[in-house]
């Protein structure tokens, strides 16, 4: 499936774990669900123009919650993780206090 850079990265992960990875240049981000390592990369690259070095791929599982008598599912996800060669970064994360 072809994915236009736009589509493959979805939105910025903001965690305090999230936020911790960026000392050590690793990103995370939401990205859509056909996605895979070579075009999480290549968006990347693209959108904010670095270098990557590695990246990571997780899916983050749906989980039952509850509230009263209502029960639902909260949607699952998946997760990129990707570090940075030395010297790049990318500047949406700049002036986040953890």
């Amino acid at each position: 499936m072809s994915l236009h850079p736009n589509q493959v990265l979805l939105a910025p992960v903001v965690s305090e774990k999230s936020y911790s990875l960026i000392t050590d240049r690793k990103y995370t981000f939401k990205v859509h669900e056909d996605a895979h390592k070579t075009q999480v990369r290549q968006a990347v690259e693209e959108l904010f123009e670095v270098k990557v070095v590695r990246v990571n791929i997780s899916k983050v599982q749906s989980k039952p919650k509850r509230r009263g008598l209502h029960r639902g599912v909260r949607p699952g996800w998946k997760k990129a993780i990707v570090q940075l060669q030395p010297g790049d970064s990318i500047e949406i994360f700049q002036g986040a206090q953890v």
